[in-house]
């Protein structure tokens, strides 16, 4: 009788598969993980520093390779802030309010994910490039998008866009409109009560959202490899430059600033495990949906 309560007591096990299987799959698990990503991480740095110390630093003496790193900062630095108040202002209002059409523009939200970015990229030149829509109008006042810095901030604002909207969009739906009312009883304006109440319950995964929306445009590739015109030390970012210098056969070079864009994924990925590790329960609530 005893024994029957306590197997009745007992938290039923989350899994009745023999030993041998459970570590099995997790063999599988991390044998995939180590094949497709982590190998694939120490071939780049591995290559990168195959000629030695000497050899990857002077990779960074080309003027092209800084160029496209200083064009990758520039564009990133000018997308990023624009999804961020893009983000902020979509879930405050697919949140916070109910309005016509409110189903449409979190549709329109997730459309870069199903979108191809080469797809996207083409968009713009059949809109902004000398023979498209709006190609002659601009041509005449001597404005130039395609081919240009203007264009490639627009085709990475395009994909990235929806990172920050998406961290924070399930997350306000699930705190509500309790705390904002309050405010509001209490005499607080929209103002105060979006910097005083609304911000500040959504900082850490606002944070996580732009982490993500800021490696995404510094590594996007397809979309900003069509507007750009691979114009070498003008319109090249630092993933069309390693390309360019992979197919001139500088393998170290290309493989050094390849590099960078490793870093980047690696600081990205850890920034992001402490701040699940310090937010966990927020950042979760956030993509629980």
């Amino acid at each position: 009788m005893a024994a029957d309560q306590a197997a009745l007591a007992a938290p039923p096990h989350p899994t009745t598969e023999p030993r041998a299987v459970r570590l099995a799959a997790i063999a599988l698990a991390l044998g995939f993980l180590a094949f497709f990503l982590a190998l694939p991480l120490v071939a780049v740095f591995h290559e990168a520093l195959r000629g030695g110390v000497s050899a990857y630093l002077a990779a960074f003496d080309d003027p092209d390779t800084w160029s496209a790193i200083h064009l990758t900062i520039l564009v990133a630095a000018i997308a990023v802030p624009a999804n961020l108040v893009f983000g902020l202002a979509a879930s405050w209002a697919v949140a916070k309010f109910e309005f016509r059409g409110k189903s449409l523009l979190v549709t329109l939200i997730d459309l870069p994910f199903s979108v191809s970015p080469v797809v996207s990229g083409m968009c713009y030149v059949l809109l902004f490039g000398a023979q498209g829509y709006f190609g002659h109008y601009l041509q005449s006042y001597g404005i130039q998008i395609i081919f240009a810095v203007p264009g490639i901030v627009l085709a990475t604002i395009f994909v990235t866009f929806p990172f920050v909207a998406r961290e924070l969009i399930p997350l306000m739906q699930e705190q509500g409109v309790a705390e904002e009312e309050a405010a509001l009883s209490l005499g607080a304006g929209g103002w105060r009560t979006f910097w005083s109440v609304t911000l500040p319950n959504v900082r850490w995964a606002l944070l996580y959202g732009v982490l993500l929306c800021n490696a995404r445009a510094m590594g996007e590739f397809g979309a900003v490899s069509v507007v750009s015109g691979h114009l070498r030390g003008l319109t090249n970012t630092v993933p069309l430059q390693v390309e360019i210098l992979y197919n001139d056969y500088n393998f170290i070079a290309a493989f050094a600033v390849a590099s960078l864009l490793a870093c980047l994924g690696l600081v990205t990925l850890g920034v992001k495990s402490a701040l699940e590790w310090r937010y966990g329960d927020e950042l979760a609530s956030g993509r629980r949906h």
